[in-house]
């Protein structure tokens, strides 16, 4: 997979690597890394951060959710490797499958555990030190160990390789145990290269509190906690654009046009912000202006449905009925089947009719 031209978002603190090196790692390359997901995002990077901050139900779906997407999943290391910044791993044979069936794990946990890093691989091919893991694993799954209770532990031993050579043991609590010579240990370590991760996590924290704010419908407090956060990190155009919604849920319209045009600045290639401003200058009368924000938004994402049916409604609401039939036409391309497609059919009607109409008379 090549960095250039594709869109990362993350979730979770990154653990491993300074996340601005990161982020200054992939514009160099030609790519671009966002916190959270947008329409345009092709990768996302999971962080071992997020183990810390989410319940596993809550990690699990959203991997489903991303994974429903068609996106592609990638752990920090896998990140790490595709950018060059990190070796590769040595040379491996065993499929997936094949570690699945010589393990006994079954295929859902071996996933979220190499998207985790608890394999010395994050896809296939495997090693056989990762079928030994897995093995290892599996024991603990079985004892009672639930597999976010592994990723977090292993990272405390350094380099996941070592595991090989330890007995590991669950006891029933959040924390799995080396057997060694003196009795049962901690795998205590330090992460890899846990360069600044304080002032990430705080970050990480920052963000995750204000989506709270915003999911729980605070959008007065999300948005303050969205502009302390934007203080500290000035370069993130998802949390501008977050900010604008919420101050638009807020009805503080005025202040969300400029974080709007605050994440335009920051990412031109932002498809949903050119889409939500054009809705709010739109209702503000400013029509020449929602129509070169729709299309824009369209330019960047020839599937964006609604962007599509949004600008065939103003074309229509502007009297240009030739504009509105032509867009709603290319809407029911992208939609045959929703009530928007039936607002969309009656469109075309009605403009073939009036256009048919003219024609007669």
């Amino acid at each position: 997979m090549a960095v250039a031209g594709q869109i990362f978002g993350s979730f979770g603190a990154l653990s491993s690597f300074p996340r601005r090196l990161l982020a200054r790692e992939v514009e160099r390359q030609g790519g671009h890394l966002r916190r959270g997901v947008t329409r345009q995002t092709a990768c996302v990077v999971f962080g071992r951060g997020l183990l810390a901050k989410a319940t596993e139900a809550d990690i699990q779906a959203r991997v489903e959710r991303e994974a429903g997407e068609d996106r592609h999943l990638l752990s920090e290391s896998g990140f790490l490797r595709l950018l060059g910044l990190a070796p590769a791993t040595l040379t491996a044979s065993l499929t997936r499958q094949s570690l699945i069936d010589q393990s006994a794990l079954a295929p859902r946990l071996v996933d979220l555990l190499s998207l985790f890093d608890a394999f010395e691989h994050d896809s296939e091919p495997y090693s056989f030190r990762d079928l030994i893991l897995a093995r290892k694993y599996a024991g603990l799954i079985a004892s009672g160990a639930s597999w976010s209770v592994i990723a977090r532990s292993v990272h405390r031993s350094g380099q996941i390789a070592s595991l090989t050579a330890l007995s590991l043991h669950h006891q029933g609590s959040d924390t799995i145990y080396a057997r060694r010579a003196e009795g049962l240990s901690e795998l205590d370590g330090q992460l890899l290269l846990a360069l600044d991760v304080p002032d990430e996590l705080a970050l990480e924290e920052l963000f995750a509190e204000a989506e709270e704010a915003e999911e729980a419908g605070d959008y007065d407090e999300a948005a303050a906690i969205y502009r302390r956060y934007l203080a500290i990190d000035r370069t993130d155009s998802v949390a501008a654009f977050n900010r604008a919604n919420c101050l638009m849920a807020a009805g503080r319209e005025t202040e969300a046009v400029h974080d709007y045009v605050r994440a335009l600045k920051l990412d031109p290639t932002f498809a949903e912000a050119w889409f939500n401003l054009a809705g709010l200058v739109s209702e503000r009368g400013h029509i020449n202006a929602a129509r070169r924000h729709l299309a824009k938004a369209i330019a960047l994402d020839g599937e964006y449905a609604d962007a599509v049916f949004n600008l065939a409604k103003l074309e229509f609401d502007a009297g240009n009925l030739g504009e509105a039939r032509r867009w709603w036409i290319r809407y029911l391309e992208l939609d045959r089947d929703s009530e928007w497609a039936r607002t969309a059919e009656r469109g075309v009607r009605f403009v073939n009719l009036h256009l048919l109409s003219k024609t007669a008379g």
